[in-house]
């Protein structure tokens, strides 16, 4: 081969290597469906064994009909978790009408005191105890910079936090990414069938909510919109062993 030919056969090759788009990683090889559903039990085993409570600031907002821009009611609560005690809440501000607070937004507090107290949490924890898993064959998707398995959930018993749908879960550690699907159960009056989005993200190298959307719609409320949005999150961490 003549040399021009051997450098240009070497630039070429060269080039190749970067045609793919900045950022883009080799997705990491498909493991089988058993092998999924072990890391998601482990990551829940983890944080369960590992984070002892936490406090953050939520903030709700209800949107009534077509209208998502002007909330009816909204509300700003601090929430503090304690392993084994459960939830408790303190209502920092409130705003909007009075009955979609009333007969909206604290029955929804309500539930989540009720299926974080110590005998019931542990039915709500996302892992194979609770839930129907499937592995998707969609293969690696890539959530919020993350490489993702989807797996098709289905619960096995009802409560207003848990889904049946899909749950996105970090191909490296199993920690959940974001979870979308029907609520197996209705989380308060304003609920007819509920579409529930929730998105997490990793504090401390465990996944906590960041963001969460509930749809819903009834003969008797109409369509109702519920926007949730967590910060200013402090977790209280087992002692290193």
């Amino acid at each position: 081969m003549r040399r021009g030919a051997t450098w240009a056969a070497i630039l070429l090759a060269f080039a190749a290597t970067f045609r793919r788009p900045i950022g883009a990683l080799p997705a990491p090889q498909r493991p089988d469906e058993a092998s999924v559903i072990r890391l998601v039990d482990a990551a829940v085993q983890k944080r369960v064994e590992h984070v002892l409570g936490f406090t953050d600031v939520e903030h709700y907002a209800v949107f009534r009909g077509k209208d998502e821009t002007h909330p009816a009611a909204e509300m700003t609560v601090k929430v503090t978790y304690k392993k084994g005690v459960g939830k408790s809440y303190e209502v920092l501000s409130q705003s909007g009408s009075a009955i979609v607070q009333h007969f909206g937004l604290r029955p929804l507090l309500d539930n989540e005191k009720n299926v974080n107290l110590p005998g019931n949490v542990e039915r709500s924890w996302f892992n194979s105890a609770n839930y129907e898993m499937k592995l998707k064959t969609v293969g690696v998707q890539r959530i919020d910079g993350r490489d993702c398995y989807v797996l098709d959930v289905t619960a096995k018993h009802k409560a207003p936090n848990m889904i049946d749908g899909e749950v996105w879960v970090n191909a490296g550690d199993g920690n959940i990414v974001k979870l979308d699907g029907i609520a197996s159960k209705s989380p308060s009056a304003f609920a007819g069938t509920t579409h529930m989005m929730r998105q997490y993200v990793e504090i401390e190298g465990y996944p906590m909510a960041t963001h969460a959307r509930a749809e819903s719609n009834s003969a008797l409320f109409g369509r109702t919109v519920v926007v949730i949005d967590y910060g200013q999150y402090d977790l209280e961490m087992a002692p290193a062993k």
